[in-house]
């Protein structure tokens, strides 16, 4: 068993590694840049190392200040947590070389997934369906006019290693395909230091769905059901919920059996999650692999009844897959909390928390590093809480949430709550009928 584990992470889900970390027995070392000094996840570790600056280049993206840290406390395992380091295959391959069990799958696992149009090529190869589109990278514009007209359109132009939106333009028509293409590439080359793009079918009504896997040493692997992630802005997922509403006794076994084939077929290690795109026909098509504990693993941890991270620190360990294929048990909704104004276009809203107070009873969870006092620095992601709510039906789950929201006060920041509250009353929301495009082209606060 892992003896002491730092987590190169910060926030809510450096927390949530923090605790089952010690239920457990393993004690934890956090790592904070100096903009988190008061954030809880240092609080409650049993060690805590400044690692650098607020910028997270200098801090969360220091490799050798990280790896220094593990080395002065005597940290045998590093948990990466999401976003930062937690796909970055150089950092696991130092880990390695280092002595130290990285959490998470190996450095090649990581490539061959973190590279879309390799991931691609390798689902497609173990007999996975994929969008139609290039075949690799579309190098020139010349390349990609051909391609487009044998695709078709529309079309979505989108970079190899990237994420979060960047690098992704829809592509309607021709006449609009030369700017989208240079756009695309700029924006990944500033984001992602890798400017190479790819082309993708556009499918019409997409619904994203994506399957929560596991695997062990042993080569054991299984899925944990569909998480639905559609409602998003801008790429970025805002509600979560499992099962999804579109989901088949069927659909749910065909996708999920591709998605173990997939996962089998790198020799997957810990927690990932294979994305989907689902059409209006039930047409399931590939889209990308995370190689890590998603934002949105609580969704899965309430409808399935397991403890995602607890069981990524004992494969980790070298411990076998314990975990039972099942239908989801409950379904669960999650509504990502942001410091965000969603009346002003959902721009950022950092300051002091002057007011907090969070809501419970049964059926609510709440993940979240904030208090009353804190600081929400400027320097990194926005989210300052996940909202879970989980009932045997859907309809419990939409009610519970409901509730919840309107005990969950944050007052001194602009917050996405009232976004939130509107979308539980949606009727649209509420009958299950909404795609990926649905936020940009209805109006949430009718």
């Amino acid at each position: 068993m892992i003896k002491k584990l730092l987590i190169a992470n910060r926030g809510e889900i450096a927390l949530r590694i923090i605790r089952a970390a010690k239920e457990l027995g393993i004690r934890t070392v956090a790592v904070y840049s100096e903009a988190d000094r008061a954030s809880l996840h240092v609080r409650f570790a049993d060690e805590a190392v400044c690692i650098g600056p607020a910028q997270g280049k200098l801090s969360y993206l220091n490799i050798p200040s990280i790896i220094a840290a593990a080395d002065v406390t005597g940290a045998d395992a590093i948990h990466p947590g999401y976003g930062f380091l937690a796909e970055n295959a150089t950092f696991a391959e130092i880990c390695h070389d280092c002595g130290i069990t990285f959490v998470g799958p190996t450095p090649d696992a990581i490539v061959r997934m973190g590279n879309k149009s390799i991931a691609k090529d390798t689902m497609r190869a173990a007999g996975v369906p994929v969008v139609p589109g290039s075949d690799g990278i579309v190098p020139t514009i010349e390349d990609a006019r051909r391609i487009a007209e044998e695709v078709g359109y529309p079309l979505m132009i989108k970079a190899v290693a990237g994420g979060g939106g960047k690098g992704m333009r829809y592509v309607e028509t021709p006449a609009e395909l030369d700017r989208a293409y240079a756009t695309a590439r700029g924006e990944a080359e500033a984001s992602f230091g890798n400017g190479d793009i790819y082309i993708e079918k556009f499918i019409e009504e997409p619904r994203h769905i994506e399957i929560q896997v596991f695997a062990d040493k042993f080569g054991n692997v299984v899925h944990l059901n569909e998480r639905e992630c559609s409602i998003q802005r801008r790429h970025q997922k805002l509600i979560e919920e499992a099962p999804s509403p579109i989901m088949t006794p069927e659909l749910r076994k065909a996708m999920g059996d591709a998605s173990v084939k997939g996962a089998a077929s790198v020799d997957y290690v810990g927690a990932g999650t294979i994305e989907y795109l689902v059409d209006k026909h039930r047409n399931f098509y590939f889209m990308e692999m995370n190689t890590r504990i998603q934002v949105e693993h609580p969704v899965t941890e309430q409808s399935s009844a397991v403890d995602l991270i607890r069981e990524q620190l004992l494969v980790a360990s070298g411990e076998k897959l314990t975990l039972q294929q099942r239908d989801p048990l409950m379904h669960s909704i999650e509504c990502r909390i942001n410091a965000e104004d969603p009346y002003h276009d959902f721009r950022p809203s950092p300051g002091v928390i002057q007011s907090l107070n969070f809501p419970g009873g049964p059926g609510v969870r709440v993940d979240s590093h904030i208090y009353q006092g804190y600081v929400i620095p400027p320097y990194y992601d926005s989210m300052v809480a996940k909202l879970i709510t989980f009932a045997p039906t859907r309809d419990g789950a939409i009610a519970k949430m409901r509730r919840a929201l309107d005990e969950f006060v944050i007052e001194g920041i602009q917050t996405t709550i009232p976004f939130h509250r509107k979308m539980m009353d949606n009727p649209d929301f509420i009958a299950g009928t909404f795609d990926t495009k649905y936020l940009d082209t209805h109006d949430w606060k009718a």
